[in-house]
């Protein structure tokens, strides 16, 4: 990049936004060797830890930017262990109501988890995840630049000019840029200069946050979880007052969560009201604390049936607005750019027509429907609980309190009670163990060729359990596999990813590798090959492979840098180097 002597820098991609979505895009853009600038109109990066749970497809996202990268999420991060079982209680000082095992802790969902994947789910705080992005992009050689605020920008058939601020002089200056990336979050400026479509409905619920710092070892050390749900009768939110205790550090910062009446003014959120509110939900009137802020914002249930117009492109909070429920915000976010970045990378370099650009709403806008429908559909599978307790929302609070307390009454009704609970506290495994959710994505978009198979059905329940399939646009399965030469254990993940197609392949396949070496100089592509067989590169001893991959062993699979299967044979044809060109045209939109 250099200055122009009009002041105006030059970059490949100009990035507007350090969130999850923006500090990953532009580290994925950077390691692919494409020229990106990225900027924030902050000072820093995140200062609350708004973001936390991180899914397995995200550390694998992390894990395909280098195994450094991925052990320095887990550095920083509270291990699965520790995530626990979701208390509902009436204080955490108080009666517990129940709990339910969460977050992959539940013994068959952990076996599903460690079948699924060679990454770990964790929590790590946005505070942390943010950092550990940005500091990747920069060095690898993208251009970060804070206080430097997006303000307009004019696309043409070749480009972009973006009018940016520098906030520390207010100067404003431009930048051109082949293409630009709206991060900006969800009042996102980029987006509305796009006339990006939305869906939903903006400012559904308001809500606070209270960050602080105390000691709460004593009443959480023997249940560790990341979230416990308050429910107190006569409580300041409609006589319900559900109010979230979520473990930031463990166990001394903490964030409070607790809701408004949006159709009013908001609170003051003075010294002494957030006190209240921490000491109430704590259940300790006398409890030390350190409030470290506290903030304002609003649940909304909206998103973009368009992620791109023409150059420009969205993501993240831009492209799907939704509450936090099952921890679905940033992990979404940092896969909008796995999607984006190779595709972009590839167009860059002329390995692909601009037309793959048009996959990337035809994959994305699918996905921020679907996850900001299951958050909101979350936030109303509570209603179970209370009706379970009798809490209403009206205003007689002891009549609330004998409802709550009839559950432990003898009897068919207080046994009637107690199985309706036990049943709706069950049921939030739809927030807080949703694997499929998180693991399911399947594209269908002109970047994945259909091999004339039928999707299979999913044998249980889709949101629930994860199912790996090899069906062109799902992602590869994870299976172990063994290199011949160390007999070291290898993930099938990790054979491909880097921001290159990968073909795969055993005994018999050999022909798909002399396809793909002389194809890469016409298509001027570099496609990696693994074949996967005894006394191959890398053996399946266990034969986990074998049943997974869904081809015979003469048969491949074409898959994308983001991991996703953009196509597969199930055995040897007569031409395979015409079948392959075939398929990589049409991916590569070429």
């Amino acid at each position: 990049m250099k200055e122009m002597n009009t002041a105006e820098i030059r970059t490949d991609i100009l990035v507007i936004g350090t969130g999850p979505a923006g500090s990953a895009c532009a580290a994925l853009l950077a390691t692919y060797g494409v020229e990106v600038m990225v900027v924030s109109k902050f000072r820093w990066l995140a200062n609350t830890p708004r973001a936390h749970i991180t899914n397995q497809r995200t550390m694998e996202v992390l894990r395909d930017l280098g195994r450094e990268v991925e052990n320095e999420a887990y550095l920083h991060a509270t291990a699965q262990d520790l995530m626990g079982e979701n208390v509902f209680c009436e204080s955490l000082a108080g009666e517990e109501i129940g709990r339910m095992k969460s977050w992959g802790k539940h013994p068959l969902s952990r076996a599903a988890h460690h079948l699924a994947s060679p990454s770990r789910m964790n929590d790590l705080p946005q505070t942390f995840m943010e950092p550990i992005l940005y500091a990747t992009a920069c060095g690898r050689g993208a251009q970060g630049r804070m206080s430097t605020e997006y303000l307009r920008h004019e696309q043409d058939a070749d480009g972009v000019t973006a009018t940016l601020r520098d906030r520390l002089s207010g100067r404003e200056y431009q930048v051109r840029a082949k293409y630009l990336v709206g991060a900006d979050g969800g009042n996102s400026l980029v987006a509305e200069h796009i006339g990006t479509p939305i869906e939903g409905r903006m400012g559904v619920g308001g809500s606070m946050n209270i960050l602080f710092r105390a000691d709460l070892s004593r009443y959480v050390a023997h249940r560790p979880s990341v979230l416990y749900w308050v429910m107190q009768p006569g409580a300041d939110v409609g006589g319900i007052g559900m109010g979230l205790v979520r473990m930031v550090r463990p166990w001394n910062e903490w964030l409070i969560v607790w809701g408004y009446d949006i159709s009013e003014p908001p609170p003051e959120m003075s010294p002494e009201f957030t006190a209240g509110v921490v000491r109430q939900l704590v259940g300790d009137p006398e409890l030390e604390m350190e409030i470290v802020s506290s903030s304002i914002w609003t649940v909304h249930n909206a998103y973009a049936t368009e992620m791109r117009k023409g150059r420009v492109f969205i993501m993240g909070d831009a492209a799907h607005r939704h509450p936090p429920s099952n921890g679905l915000g940033s992990n979404t976010s940092i896969q909008d750019a796995y999607n984006l970045a190779w595709k972009l990378a590839a167009v860059l370099r002329g390995e692909a027509g601009e037309k793959l650009l048009e996959s990337y709403t035809a994959e994305r806008a699918p996905v921020a429907r679907q996850i900001v429908t299951r958050a909101n559909q979350s936030i109303a599978e509570f209603g179970p609980i209370f009706d379970a307790l009798g809490m209403d929302g009206g205003d007689d609070i002891e009549k609330i309190r004998a409802s709550m307390d009839a559950r432990c009454d003898p009897g068919p009704d207080g046994e009637k009670q107690r199985a309706a609970l036990r049943d709706a506290i069950a049921f939030k495994k739809y927030e807080f163990d949703a694997h499929g959710v998180e693991m399911n994505h399947r594209y269908r978009s002109s970047a994945v060729v259909a091999d004339g198979k039928p999707e299979p059905e999913f044998e249980r329940d889709a949101e629930l359990h994860y199912q790996p399939t090899t069906w062109p646009g799902a992602r590869l399965p994870h299976v172990w596999v063994y290199e011949r030469d160390t007999g070291a254990r290898v993930s099938t993940l990790d054979l491909c990813g880097g921001g290159r197609f990968t073909l795969f392949t055993g005994i018999g396949g050999e022909a798909w590798l002399e396809a793909a070496e002389s194809l890469g100089g016409p298509l001027g592509l570099s496609l990696r090959c693994r074949v996967i067989g005894p006394r191959r590169g890398h053996v399946d001893h266990v034969g986990d492979w074998a049943r997974a991959r869904e081809i015979s062993d003469t048969g491949c699979l074409l898959v994308r840098p983001d991991q996703h299967v953009a196509w597969r044979c199930e055995k040897m044809v007569e031409d395979p180097r015409g079948e392959l060109e075939r398929v990589l045209r049409a991916v590569l939109s070429r």
